[in-house]
């Protein structure tokens, strides 16, 4: 239901809605197009007749099927209702109608939440997030204050193209030889639900979970946040996003606000011509290249985000500006897909030396990270035929790793950082970087520290550590895949459930307006 109000991001959809509709869909309205013709024809010896009496059993025989489907749901899964992030699970027990007349249930009961919330209900989960603390990295506390930030955010993005190569030819040459010289998270997953990019944005910003239905920016812009932007403002960053798309997609224009950024150069700062857009927006090589001078203009230190967009399905790009040839798999989004991931890869190479050009390079600090995946379980068929090998639960979930590379010119340390992290861990491991003590309240863990859990969740309820792997129901050995015993995931259930539990408190509640300015809470 949330989705259905989100008609706002409709225009912006038109190329990937079209893509998506195939000839056989008509035939969820069959039954539609059969009964209108069989009214049409009016045949005079058919008779209706509903008595009062005939509808109440009617009423009836439906609540009826209705509560046994749900009891023999309940009876298989007892914990089937309080899962409801994880709506494949409802569907597949309860069946898409009663899904619907549920989620039209959660809909109307969270909008409430907000009215009835209370102070009280926040001392548990800061309780909880206290309990769970860990300490960050002394080491790196500091390590880059006064610098400049420039986040990075590649569109649709896998973890999977990083050093891949198909006929001999690297999908992403410039990324791979940024790993070298930076602090890079092999293991490092997306944590996004239906808002996607918007979501991943809140994740980065706030260290709070995505909501489980719909998208925080759209349902809740007028929360209270305790977001990076606004916490590095206080300590003299100029903030700003650049973003070559409208700005009400995904109501940036009034959630950029809350969040504490300065300034937003949406597609009302660029030049857009026939030649230098495609699908979504303007091409990722000219939006870098616009925002060069707006960002020379910034005030120093600038806290910068740059969302590209070239990457986007169905990964249009025209022949002309293909340095790497489209697939030859059985599925066409996947061809295309590597095609537009070496153009964005390409334009970042091109951001980085216009950087070196123009003097910003060495004062700034560059983070760079996959924003969510771009290729669908339905298309599995042809990146089975470039990965060799056939994709299972497992793969899928393994799949959902996104880049993370931290770049900082002339540090010496660069390495791999070992261990399992998501995009909520971001911000407290920039803070610190920053030297920034870490305020309000968040889920996330400094990436850089030993104290850091082994545990990055995802927002469909499954989890993974450094030694297992939970989903849909089936708990995996992380590191080969192999099906263990469900004994060996049971240990983390309450945890992974009763976060994402707060998490979505938070927002729907808008809990974090009783904080206390003085009051500090740090992990």
């Amino acid at each position: 239901m949330p989705v259905l109000f989100m008609t706002n991001n409709a225009a912006d959809l038109g190329s990937s809605f079209f893509a998506l509709i195939k000839f056989y869909d008509i035939l969820f309205f069959i039954d539609i197009l059969f009964l209108a013709w069989f009214l049409y024809r009016k045949q005079p010896d058919i008779q209706f007749q509903f008595k009062k009496l005939d509808i109440r059993k009617y009423y009836v025989a439906v609540s009826a099927l209705f509560l046994f489907n749900l009891t023999l749901a309940e009876i298989q899964m007892p914990w089937l209702l309080t899962k409801t992030f994880d709506r494949e699970v409802m569907v597949k027990n309860l069946g898409t109608v009663n899904y619907h007349l549920h989620d039209m249930f959660m809909s109307s009961k969270t909008s409430m939440q907000k009215a009835f919330a209370n102070e009280s209900e926040l001392d548990e989960i800061i309780n909880y997030v206290e309990a769970n603390k860990s300490d960050p990295n002394t080491n790196m506390t500091g390590l880059i204050e006064g610098k400049n930030i420039v986040f990075i955010s590649m569109e649709s993005i896998q973890e999977f193209v990083i050093g891949q190569e198909v006929d001999g030819k690297e999908v992403t040459p410039f990324l791979n030889d940024l790993v070298e010289e930076s602090l890079y998270f092999p293991d490092f997953y997306h944590q996004t639900g239906q808002g996607k990019t918007s979501d991943s944005e809140f994740l980065v910003e706030n260290s709070l979970y995505p909501l489980p239905r719909g998208s925080a920016f759209v349902s809740h812009p007028n929360n209270e946040f305790r977001a990076v932007p606004e916490i590095v403002g206080e300590h003299g960053y100029r903030s700003a996003v650049f973003h070559a798309n409208d700005e009400t997609f995904w109501n940036r224009n009034m959630i950029y606000d809350e969040l504490g950024y300065d300034e937003f150069y949406d597609i009302a700062s660029y030049t857009l011509t026939e030649e230098n857009q495609v699908g979504w927006g303007l091409k990722d090589k000219e939006f870098f290249a616009q925002s060069i001078p707006y960002l020379k203009e910034l005030e120093q230190p600038f806290y910068t985000k740059f969302i590209t967009l070239t990457n986007h399905f169905p990964f249009d790009l025209a022949p002309e500006e293909q340095t790497f040839a489209p697939l030859d798999t059985s599925s066409e989004t996947v061809n295309k897909y590597f095609t537009t991931v070496r153009y964005t890869d390409d334009a970042i190479r091109d951001f980085f030396a216009q950087m070196k050009g123009e003097g910003l390079y060495e004062d700034t600090v560059f983070i760079l990270y996959g924003d969510h995946f771009g290729i669908p379980e339905y298309n599995y068929n042809g990146l089975e035929e470039v990965l060799d090998k056939e994709l299972s639960s497992f793969d899928h979930v393994k799949l959902q790793r996104v880049p993370l590379l931290i770049h900082i010119p002339g540090y010496e340390d660069n390495r791999i950082v070992e261990g399992v992290y998501g995009q909520i861990d971001m911000k407290p491991t920039l803070l610190n970087l920053l030297g920034i003590k870490s305020d309000g309240l968040y889920f996330g863990h400094d990436m850089l520290s030993e104290d850091t859990p082994s545990l990055t969740i995802l927002r469909d309820g499954s989890f993974i550590t450094e030694e297992v792997l939970y989903t849909k129901g089936i708990c995996y050995d992380a590191e080969s895949g192999k099906e263990l015993d469900a004994s060996s995931c049971e240990p983390y259930q309450n945890k992974v459930d009763q976060e994402l539990n707060f998490s979505d408190k938070v927002i729907y509640g808008d809990l974090l307006r009783f904080l206390q300015e003085e009051t500090q809470y740090r992990q």
